[in-house]
């Protein structure tokens, strides 16, 4: 047996409470192992630490519940009547028995002849303040992501500078300003309502220079060119009215470079009260460019106009969190999403939750992560982030055929196994956004393969974003051409009521199937190295989506058992090449 592959600890993604009653545990183990036993039962069941006991537990089998591509997650799920739990797996392949505790494996006969106090594994106290608990409404929630400037324009915040509405097919650039504020998203929330989407999330709205919005000068204001404080209020009321959570990007790992504190640090050197809100390594400052690549002051990236937040620094929250909670009570917000959320220190993150969670005990936090992010998801931090990791495994495989569907199952399997089932219920999946070139255009403007990544991202676990303009398959290259704008005469004109009704299709199927939501994942080997399925189960529903990414048809068994709740070129019971099918199959199964 490889010892080496197996791996357990009492603490993050392997034992974890469900809620207040049920603990989770999960083991890591090579592919070899056969079975798992789990024996588990309360720590002072026979006696109290110290005194002379003979423990055991109740022994239940594990479920293999993943496979990856080098390792096999086993589960069981225990209910400790006081709390607290004790327990040990025994862990066999064909040919062999091992016992494995805190301290290490064990033969049966080293584990029978053990004398003293054996090192079992703990979980002590299931604690109520420590369980994972994200707020219940998001999982059912369809995200709308919103680049201001470029999604409508109510004519009335325009300037000199304002171009004319560009074209979808015309390319755009962080220079150009066209004109879309928060009047002309307002004028658009019934048809993000009949859309089905249940969530806005913008990208930065506050003041600033630049067109992105990224690089602060006033978190207290609205940006003229988008409308005033009260744009923001209205919108929010009147989303709210519609069902529509509305989220705002909150950027604090940065300023910009006329932000009041970073400009009375310019002017007034060590002496400014603001000289610590920066991590400024060398003062003064030289006269020549790339300061901060030469690490005079840390940036984002490496881009001086954006000076690094120390968010170690007490005023610094404090301030932040002033922000955050003028943005709740007085905007109305639901959630909030923190940019380069992976630079931001742990000590702001949980003292800003916990602040907005006695403001709106439902609120929703995301970090913008484009990595594992455990560190950031034990449930004090951030509920979520943006599931870059889900993206990239989903678009690889549509992008290179050389990769099986096994081995997409391992990527998928993955990404969900890194983290706690509450958190990846309302992880925020997307597969586009204004930071990425468009999923149309990364498909080479194949609509087969665009309908087939989009089939996966609404039919796994979290909750989905959409990008503005997905809806109709916008194009648009990498950042910043993906921000191109929203073609409205067209889309008025009825010229994409095709596309349109083929996402409001996905989006109904998601909102009305708990299981696609949130069910258990279980992939089904097809026996075609670019044919995907894997059903998504509760305890009394299974509906079973398939993929056919070959270059031949497949054919689908027992399909009349059972109700075809999606499709895309599935005639009869044969599944064409570049389909895709979502099928329950309760009946049959």
């Amino acid at each position: 047996m490889n010892t080496a592959a197996i791996y357990h600890i009492s603490d993050g993604r392997y034992c974890y409470p469900l809620d207040s009653d049920h603990l989770c545990i999960k083991l890591q183990t090579g592919r070899n192992i056969t079975d798992v036993e789990l024996v588990w039962g309360d720590p002072f069941s026979a006696g109290i630490f110290g005194s002379e006991t003979d423990w055991d537990g109740e022994h239940i089998p594990m479920k293999n519940t993943a496979c990856l591509s080098q390792h096999k997650i086993w589960q069981a799920v225990v209910e400790p009547e006081f709390k607290r739990c004790r327990y040990f797996f025994i862990i066999k392949t064909t040919s062999e028995k091992l016992y494995y505790i805190e301290s290490g494996f064990q033969t049966e006969d080293e584990f029978n002849s053990y004398k003293g106090r054996r090192q079992d594994f703990y979980f002590p106290w299931m604690n109520e303040s420590d369980i994972i608990k994200p707020a219940e409404w998001v999982n059912g929630t369809v995200w709308y992501q919103i680049f201001p400037d470029r999604f409508c324009s109510s004519g009335k915040n325009t300037s000199a500078k304002t171009r004319k509405w560009a074209a979808p097919d015309k390319k755009v650039n962080n220079g150009q300003s066209y004109g879309g504020d928060l009047e002309g998203v307002m004028s658009r929330l019934d048809y993000l309502k009949e859309l089905g989407i249940g969530g806005i999330y913008f990208t930065p709205i506050n003041e600033s220079g630049s067109n992105h919005k990224y690089d602060t000068t006033d978190y207290n204001k609205i940006d003229p060119s988008f409308g005033d404080n009260n744009s923001i209020k209205q919108l929010v009321k009147c989303a709210h009215d519609r069902g529509i959570k509305v989220m705002l990007d909150g950027v604090f790992n940065h300023s910009g470079v006329q932000f009041a504190p970073w400009l009375d640090v310019l002017e007034k050197g060590r002496e400014s009260k603001y000289f610590d809100w920066f991590m400024i390594n060398k003062y003064p400052f030289s006269k020549r460019i790339g300061k901060a690549a030469r690490g005079e002051y840390y940036s984002f990236a490496f881009v001086d106009v954006m000076p690094k937040l120390n968010t170690n620094n007490d005023e610094v929250i404090n301030y932040f969190i002033d922000v955050c909670s003028r943005w709740v009570t007085e905007y109305g917000i639901d959630a909030l999403r923190l940019d380069v959320a992976n630079e931001v220190s742990h000590k702001f993150n949980k003292r800003l939750r916990s602040a907005m969670l006695k403001l709106k005990p439902d609120f929703y936090i995301v970090g913008e992560i484009w990595h594992n992010s455990a560190a950031w998801l034990r449930g004090d931090e951030y509920d979520a982030v943006m599931n870059y990791s889900l993206q990239e495994t989903i678009e690889s495989f549509w992008r290179n055929s050389t990769i099986t569907a096994e081995q997409f199952k391992y990527g998928i399997y993955q990404c969900y196994e890194r983290y706690a089932k509450q958190t990846c219920d309302v992880m925020f999946n997307l597969l586009d956004s204004h930071d990425t070139m468009r999923l149309i255009t990364r498909c080479g403007d194949d609509e087969d393969a665009f309908y087939q990544e989009l089939c996966t991202l609404f039919t796994l676990n979290g909750t989905v974003c959409i990008y503005y303009g997905t809806e109709i398959a916008l194009q648009g290259g990498h950042d910043p051409d993906c921000r191109r704008c929203m073609p409205w005469t067209k889309i008025d004109n009825g010229d994409y009521d095709d596309k349109i009704a083929e996402m409001k299709c996905l989006i109904d199927m998601r909102k009305s199937i708990p299981e696609l939501r949130n069910g258990d994942l279980q992939f089904v080997n097809s026996g075609y190295n670019r044919i995907v399925i894997y059903d998504k189960s509760s305890d009394s529903n299974v509906y079973r989506v398939i993929l056919n990414v070959s270059n031949t048809d497949y054919k689908i068994d027992d399909i009349e058992s059972g109700e075809v709740v999606y499709s895309r070129k599935l005639e009869g019971n044969v599944l064409r090449s570049g389909g895709a099918a979502v099928i329950s199959r309760n009946a049959a199964l």
